[in-house]
């Protein structure tokens, strides 16, 4: 087994370079890594129904999905991620146990006595410190998790929870948990160097495990991913399912209500409705929006078109983008 640290906390590459690592390394796997200031949604998650957007967006806070199941986390300089990568022989599917021993261990060097519950998570002294998720490609297992630190909940809990009147969807929703930090439960600050240097000796122990830096082919093929994949809407926001959406605002033009459908993470129909008063047709505006992506930019490109105090009275196109977004 190679053991291996990221050196970088851009969540595009680091999850690029798992899938990387993945498909193209053949040994078996245990990465450690960091992203700063992030929100990652699990594969089958409506994005959008997963984030409070305005606060996630007015917070410089990056939102990537993972190739894996499950919920959406928060990950910021405060937490540590473990990848475990290795051939698929049913047990280790089924044993998540397995996969969590050197977490477990190494936390027993700070005199936390952690352990496996649940289908995914790991606890210690009555809290989740630990969710994981997995997936099999090829015959091959990647199996990765947290490790909560010293997060900051605050941001956690304002930027992962979103309006609940503005969109139904059919996407898999985040349970949440009673989670804490290892230097909460540690009584003292406890760093990512020194969870670092634990782990390391507890795969070196346990699996013989061999410090190394990741190869340059497989930095360079990440990178390619990251930009080709992890950077953009289309996997983020628009690999979304299908779901509906809605909102409303009182403006002083009078009320406007939006609904609308998505699919493939583009609108297929729209209805504006309200007492506000305009000249034209908001129909204009509708066929227009349809076939768009629900996208702030490529909504505020179609909106920019129209005299919208035509449509609807004295209201500004970034006014009513607020609600279709």
């Amino acid at each position: 087994m190679i053991f291996l640290v990221s050196n970088s906390s851009d969540p595009c590459f680091n999850l690029a370079l798992e899938e990387t690592l993945l498909r193209e390394c053949g040994d078996e796997v245990f990465m450690l890594w960091q992203n700063d200031n992030t929100i990652v949604v699990g594969k089958n998650q409506n994005t959008l129904a997963e984030i409070d957007y305005d606060y996630v967006k007015e917070n410089g806070i990056r939102v990537v999905r993972r190739i894996t199941g499950g919920g959406a986390v928060y990950h910021d300089m405060g937490n540590v991620n473990f990848t475990y990568i290795t051939s698929c022989d049913g047990e280790w599917e089924s044993d998540f146990s397995r996969f969590a021993r050197p977490v477990i261990l190494a936390l027993s060097e700070l005199s936390i006595s952690a352990s496996v519950s649940g289908r995914n998570d790991i606890v210690a002294d009555g809290k989740k410190i630990s969710g994981n998720a997995q997936t099999v490609v090829n015959g091959r297992i990647l199996h990765h998790g947290t490790i909560l630190l010293d997060t900051n909940f605050e941001i956690l809990t304002k930027a992962l929870i979103p309006d609940p009147r503005k969109i139904k969807s059919k996407g898999i929703k985040s349970v949440a948990s009673r989670v804490g930090n290892v230097s909460e439960i540690a009584g003292r600050k406890v760093s990512a160097d020194e969870l670092i240097r634990f782990v390391k000796s507890k795969v070196e122990e346990l699996y013989n495990g061999q410090a190394c830096e990741i190869p340059a082919e497989f930095i360079k093929k990440a990178e390619k991913l990251a930009d080709e994949k992890y950077r953009t809407w289309e996997w983020n926001f628009g690999y979304s399912p299908k779901y509906t959406f809605a909102k409303s605002e009182k403006f002083d033009a009078g009320i406007v209500e939006v609904s609308f459908e998505v699919s493939d993470g583009k609108i297929t129909a729209v209805k504006f409705s309200g007492d506000f008063f305009g000249m034209k047709d908001v129909e204009d505006i509708e066929k227009a929006l349809c076939g768009v992506p629900h996208r702030e930019e490529t909504i505020s490109d179609v909106l920019n078109k129209f005299k919208l105090s035509d449509y609807f009275g004295k209201i500004e196109p970034g006014e009513l983008l607020k609600i279709l977004i």
